[in-house]
């Protein structure tokens, strides 16, 4: 039998903490809770957990900082469950580190669901066949066993690592997802809508629904995901972006 995954459930309200430790429990997690954000934080240094359900309305310490603090050490998904329904709370939220969000009320499955599209993202190396299937001839990316090279930037999906120049960089597992799905697709644009469905490991053709919410989500992910690349949005050494559609592999520079 391989360890239990681990799950920790931040939320001050008693009825959603049962809920969502149940929801855990029942997909194969070793739950444990807090009931405040400092309690969380702490748990979390001690868990290591995989996934961290984190509410936003922590009486003491609010959800954005809990975020910020946990990943100033952890690489755990962090899926944020806020009864706000403001666009910059969720924007904030996600800023602040976070994968992913879900507006109370949200359907017991549906967290479910965006839990094990998390869990699969990193758990394989991918086939080599089928990492290079999609690279446009004029990318300077070379997969060979998921790893790429283009413009001083090295991935290895096999150790979920990146290194800029030599350097190597501290992504969220959301960020090292969009960074991947860019150097797969090579040349070849990734709108917004097949980001969401990468991030949810859906097929790109499932015809799931995408809402604006989720769009910008991905807009926000690749906002820190450029800045702590560095990268420049006016002249891209990587993520490039292409207005009303995606974004795409920066040109090779020779």
């Amino acid at each position: 039998m391989s360890e239990a995954r681990v799950g920790l459930v931040i939320e001050d309200d008693h009825d959603i903490r049962e809920l969502v430790r149940t929801v855990l429990t029942q997909a194969g997690f070793d739950v444990t809770v807090a009931s405040g954000g400092a309690e969380g934080v702490l748990m979390a240094k001690s868990l290591n957990p995989d996934v961290i359900t984190l509410d936003l309305g922590l009486p003491d310490i609010d959800g954005f900082e809990v975020s910020r603090q946990i990943r100033e050490f952890s690489d755990a998904y962090i899926v944020m469950l806020t009864a706000r329904t403001e666009e910059l709370d969720t924007l904030i939220g996600l800023e602040s580190g976070a994968d992913d969000y879900l507006t109370k009320p949200f359907r017991p499955r549906e967290l479910r669901a965006r839990v094990a599209a998390m869990m699969r993202r990193p758990r394989s190396v991918p086939d080599p066949g089928d990492v290079g299937a999609e690279v446009s001839p004029d990318s300077a990316a070379h997969p060979e066993r998921g790893n790429f090279s283009h413009n001083g930037l090295e991935l290895s999906y096999a150790s979920r690592t990146v290194m800029v120049d030599g350097k190597e960089m501290n992504l969220t597992r959301t960020e090292f997802e969009l960074l991947y799905a860019l150097l797969e697709a090579g040349r070849t644009v990734r709108t917004k809508s097949d980001l969401v469905r990468r991030l949810r490991d859906e097929d790109y053709d499932v015809g799931s629904y995408i809402s604006e919410a989720d769009e910008r989500s991905v807009e926000v992910h690749m906002g820190n995901l450029r800045k702590k690349l560095g990268d420049s949005p006016q002249q891209p050494r990587w993520l490039q972006t292409v207005r009303g559609v995606g974004y795409r592999l920066a040109p090779g520079q020779h």
